[in-house]
Order: C-alpha cells, then sequence, then structure tokens
C-alpha cells in the first residue's frame, strides 16, 4: 500500500490510520485557521483540512511525487458558532458551561489529495454530541484533567469528558477526528491499494 502524508500530528489521527492498517509519515501542516467570513461554520472544518493539504504540498512536494497527501479537522458549532481551542482555563469553562445540559455538533472535514492525479476530494462528517447537566462541581473536576488543553470545544471524547456525555449521533471515529468511513470511501473511489 502506498504512504499517506498525514497533515496533523494528532495522536487519534494516527491511532486511526492504524486500525485502518493504512502506512502513514507524519508531516503537520503550519496554517492560520482564521475562518474568512463567507465561509459558513459547518463547512469551516472541510476549508481548513483543505488547507492543510494545500500547505504541506506547496512547501514539500512537486508533482514528481506520486502519493497522497491527507488533511483532517474537527470544528464544534453551537447555535452556528464555531467553538475553537480554547485560549486559557476561564474560556474552558465558557465552553462546558454553555455545552452541559445541551446537543453540539462536531463536525470533522477531512480532505485527500492524490498528487498523481491532481484531484483533491473533501467530505464532512456531522455529529451530534450532547452532554448531561453538568454541576459547577464537575466541571471545574473536568478542567482539572487539563484535557480541555489544545481540544476544540475545550474537551476529549475519548478521555474522561465520556463521563458526562449522554449521548452521540455520529461515529466515534468521526468525534475522534478522522471518520473512517469517509477516509474508506475516498480512497476507493480513488483507486488506492488496500493490502488483502
Amino acid at each position: 500500500m502506498d504512504t499517506i502524508i498525514l497533515a496533523s500530528s494528532s495522536p487519534r489521527r494516527q491511532e486511526i490510520l492504524k486500525r485502518m492498517n493504512i502506512p502513514f509519515a507524519v508531516n503537520p501542516a503550519e496554517i492560520d485557521e482564521t475562518i474568512p467570513k463567507e465561509i459558513k461554520a459547518d463547512e469551516a472544518s472541510e476549508y481548513l483540512a483543505a488547507k492543510k493539504v494545500d500547505a504541506i504540498y506547496r512547501k514539500f512536494y512537486s508533482d514528481s511525487y506520486s502519493g497522497w497527501i491527507l488533511g483532517a479537522d474537527t470544528t464544534i458549532t453551537y447555535k452556528n458558532k464555531i467553538y475553537g481551542k480554547p485560549k486559557n482555563i476561564a474560556e474552558a469553562r465558557e465552553f462546558l458551561n454553555t455545552f452541559q445540559g445541551k446537543t453540539h455538533k462536531v463536525i470533522t472535514g477531512v480532505a485527500l489529495y492524490n498528487i498523481s492525479t491532481h484531484y483533491l476530494c473533501t467530505r464532512s462528517s456531522v455529529n451530534k454530541v450532547s452532554f448531561a447537566p453538568m454541576t459547577e462541581q464537575e466541571i471545574e473536576m473536568y478542567l482539572e484533567t487539563m484535557e480541555w488543553h489544545d481540544a476544540a470545544g475545550g474537551y476529549k471524547i475519548q478521555g474522561l469528558a465520556s463521563c458526562f456525555i449522554s449521548r452521540i449521533d455520529g461515529t466515534e471515529s468521526s468525534v475522534m477526528g478522522l471518520p473512517m468511513f469517509e477516509l474508506y470511501d475516498m480512497l476507493k473511489e480513488q483507486d488506492y491499494k488496500f493490502s488483502v
């Protein structure tokens, strides 16, 4: 199987590629994650995933390379507002207070670029995550874990936040940051050769 360049340093995305037995090399993209005003909240993750792929291609690769570049981005939206990575603990607390007792969307955008054919494919996987009502003490207890750090929306579903998530409508891999179904379908569509 061809090695895929993963434009992310996310351990969760690496774990999902390992689950799928896809060989990969990590090459994180450094991009400005500012969302242009004309991009809707539900389209932001797909936009950023494509931007990561473009950044890696322009920096490291040429037309002589015949591989694949994979970008992914996860955004959390509630009432058409994007909740990114909290800047500090106060903002993480604000996010959790907003989400507790309510349902928000976790959207993971995926971009796959086939360098040999110059074809970019993008998809989004939309999931709904419901938090149970949380007491102030529970929010503070969670913040003390530091899981909120570097996590979209201020929580990590694969960590202790699961104690407060009452329902997920979607797939675990998508909420973790790389939807397996969409990725497999994109690779299959582009005739990626999976090993038997």
